[in-house]
């Protein structure tokens, strides 16, 4: 535009100069409109691309918020069923579960949550349906493996929680829960070696894994190893000092090596601690108290 106007003032003078020659004055004269139409024309074209360019961009980040929006609905639901669940408002957790599947069927983790919530319900029968689903979304998804075992465990069907709880580890061999089941139901078989071999792995991955080193002194205790029983029971009150089925245990095993007082000590910790003792063993305690 600075150029034009230096132009258009330079002509004029010239013009000016030239007022005699009436056909110079005209050829320049045209020459000068001539220049400014299509210097307009020039910045109206840009004016016009530029503001297409706008609303393209416009139309683009509008597209973008309302993906944003729609994450945020799902993320709000997810939230409120969780919250639910975590107050015991079963009920209500289920209907924000769905709603969030409504959004997004494929969502695993809502499968899966869904699925511990019905589970708590007592409809197994839902329970086990939505961790299938789960897998089926993402067969690589450890934590509906471990729960999918975890159900058929509470069925009963021991055969296919073992195989839910192998696969789990399978994907993700650090699972300490995992490891732990499985060594519960290798317990149950009597398979007591395998049993101690997953027990060991717990605490192998998680040093601090109270439950594991109780595991261990129960199959101690089971193989005749009292000392090594009652080692183990006590490393996981170390850890632990308020476990009150480690505190039972001591106290039967102190009770089978005749040492009478700890295992009254322990009882009655384990009494204060809500167990509910086998009254036969109470009676056999009383001579010492």
């Amino acid at each position: 535009m600075l150029y034009l106007s230096f132009f258009v003032k330079q002509s004029e003078e010239f013009l000016e100069i030239s007022e005699n020659h009436g056909n110079l004055r005209g050829l320049l004269a045209d020459y000068i409109d001539n220049h400014r139409r299509r210097t307009l024309k020039t910045i109206a074209k840009y004016f016009l691309v530029f503001t297409i360019i706008l609303l393209l961009i416009s139309c683009a980040g509008g597209g973008k918020n309302e993906k944003k929006n729609k994450a945020l609905s799902i993320e709000e639901h997810f939230q409120l069923a969780y919250s639910a669940a975590e107050r015991g408002n079963l009920d209500e957790a289920v209907r924000e579960y769905q709603k969030v599947l409504e959004l997004d069927s494929k969502y695993a983790k809502a499968r899966l949550n869904l699925g511990i919530v019905y589970g708590k319900q007592g409809k197994w029968k839902k329970e086990i349906s939505e961790y299938e689903k789960a897998i089926r979304i993402d067969p690589n998804f450890a934590e509906a493996h471990f729960n999918l075992g975890v159900a058929y465990q509470e069925r009963g069907d021991l055969k296919e929680a073992t195989a839910q709880y192998q696969k789990a580890l399978q994907i993700y061999p650090n699972y300490v829960e995992a490891h732990n089941n499985l060594g519960n139901l290798y317990f149950r078989k009597g398979m007591l070696d395998q049993a101690l071999a997953e027990y060991q792995k717990t605490i192998d991955i998680k040093p601090d894994y109270a439950k594991g080193y109780y595991n261990i002194g129960s199959v101690y205790r089971e193989k005749k190893k009292i000392d090594e029983a009652i080692a183990s029971f006590q490393k996981a009150l170390e850890i632990h000092p308020k476990f009150p089925e480690a505190h039972y245990s001591l106290a039967v095993a102190y009770y089978e090596k005749k040492d009478f007082k700890l295992a009254v000590e322990h009882c009655d910790e384990a009494v204060k601690l809500g167990i509910s003792v086998d009254p036969r063993f109470l009676e056999r305690l009383e001579p010492y108290r």
